[in-house]
C-alpha cells in the first residue's frame, strides 16, 4: 500500500453521462488529472485501459483490480495501489473505502458509468476499480519461506507463509481458463494453502477475470507466475513436499486408505488443463497420481471443483493429524 499522504480532492473524469471534465488538482501528484482531449480518454483512464492487455500489464508491472472486495484487500494487504477509479454511485455506497484510499495517498478519480464499463470489462461493474502493482513472488522465495528461512533486511521476519499446518501448495499446469484459475486460487486460500504456482503455460494471474474470480485472495498468499513446471516440482521437493497429481485416469482414488494415510504430509497438488487434464509426461513428474472418485453418473468434475475436493482433503487430514497424531481419514 502506498504511504500515508494528505487527502486530496477527487479528480473528475469526463464521460458521456455529463460528469465534468478532469482538472489538475493541486492536492495530488502532477499528471494524475488531465483535461479531456476530444474523444480520447484522460491520462489516468488511458493508462488503466492499456492494462486490459497482457503485454501492457507486463510492461507496466501493473494490473486492474475491480470491485470493493478486491480494492479493500489490496489496500489492507499492502499492495501498491497507484490509482482508484470510482463512479458517483459507488462513491456513495463505499464512502469509507474511498476515504481510506485517499487517506493512504491514492489518487481517486470520479468517472462515468460508461468509462467504468469500459475499464471493468464486465456486464455489471461494481463501480470501483484500482490500478495495482504486481504482487507475485519468485519461486525461490516461496521455497525459502516453506523452509522457514526467509528474513527481511535488518533481521525482521518477512514470511507470508503461515505454518500452523504442514505445507500445502497448488501447482497449476496448463490451466487456461481465467475463471477456473482464479477460483482455484480462492479455494487454495480458503483451504489454508501456503502458495499457488501458475506454471508458464497457464493463464496470466492478472487477467481481469482471474483477478475477479480470486475475490481478493490474489493479495493474501504468495503467488508465483510463469515458473516452469519442472522447476516448480523440483523446488517443491527441495522444500519437503510430496507432489500429487490430480489425474482422472489414475487407478487409485482419493478415498483409498493408503492415499488418505499420506494426505497429512506436506503436499503440492498438481492440477491440469480443463479439457484434457494432465498429459502423461506431467503426471510422471509427480510422486503419485490420484483420481477424485465419481460416485454418480457425472462424466467428470469441473477443474475448480476437483481442486477444492483435493485441497480440502489435504487440509482436513493435516489438521486432524496435528491434533490427534493420526491420519486424517
Amino acid at each position: 500500500m502506498t504511504g500515508k499522504g494528505a487527502r486530496g480532492p477527487i479528480a473528475r473524469l469526463a464521460g458521456d453521462d455529463g460528469l465534468p471534465t478532469a482538472r489538475n488538482c493541486g492536492g495530488h501528484r502532477s499528471g494524475h488529472a488531465e483535461g479531456s482531449r476530444g474523444v480520447n480518454p484522460p491520462g489516468p483512464v488511458r493508462a488503466a485501459r492499456r492494462l486490459t492487455k497482457r503485454a501492457f500489464r507486463q510492461r507496466e508491472q501493473a494490473f486492474l483490480a475491480e470491485g470493493p472486495q478486491a480494492v479493500a484487500e489490496a489496500l489492507s494487504y499492502g499492495a501498491k495501489v497507484s490509482d482508484l477509479f470510482v463512479t458517483a454511485a459507488a462513491r456513495s455506497r463505499h464512502s469509507e473505502l474511498v476515504t481510506a484510499a485517499e487517506g493512504a495517498g491514492v489518487p481517486v478519480h470520479l468517472v462515468s458509468g460508461e468509462v467504468m464499463e469500459d475499464l471493468a470489462q464486465t456486464i455489471t461493474p461494481q463501480g470501483l476499480l484500482a490500478i495495482c502493482g504486481f504482487v507475485d513472488v519468485p519461486l525461490a522465495q516461496v521455497v525459502s519461506e516453506l523452509k522457514g528461512a526467509s528474513r527481511a533486511p535488518g533481521g525482521e521476519r518477512e514470511n507470508r507463509v503461515a505454518r500452523s499446518a504442514p505445507a500445502l501448495v497448488a501447482l497449476l499446469a496448463n490451466v487456461r481458463d481465467p475463471g477456473n484459475a482464479g477460483t482455484v486460487l480462492r479455494t487454495a486460500d480458503a483451504a489454508g494453502a501456503q502458495a499457488v504456482v501458475f506454471a508458464d503455460a497457464s493463464v496470466d494471474p492478472y487477467n481481469g477475470k482471474c483477478v475477479r474470480a480470486s475475490a481478493g485472495s490474489l493479495f493474501h498468499l504468495p503467488v508465483v507466475a510463469g515458473a516452469r513446471l519442472e522447476e516448480a516440482v523440483v523446488a517443491m521437493r527441495q522444500a519437503g513436499l510430496r507432489i500429487v497429481a490430480a489425474d482422472g485416469r489414475a487407478g487409485r482414488p482419493l478415498d483409498d486408505p493408503d492415499v488418505q494415510a499420506r494426505l497429512s504430509e506436506p503436499t503440492a497438488w498438481m492440477f491440469g488443463n480443463e479439457a484434457w487434464g494432465l498429459p502423461p509426461d506431467l503426471v510422471a513428474l509427480a510422486d503419485e497420481p490420484v483420481a477424485v472418485p465419481i460416485y454418480g453418473n457425472a462424466e467428470s468434475l469441473n477443474l475448480a471443483a476437483a481442486a477444492a475436493v483435493c485441497l480440502y482433503a489435504s487440509a482436513r487430514a493435516q489438521r486432524v493429524h496435528s491434533v490427534t497424531g493420526q491420519a486424517g481419514t
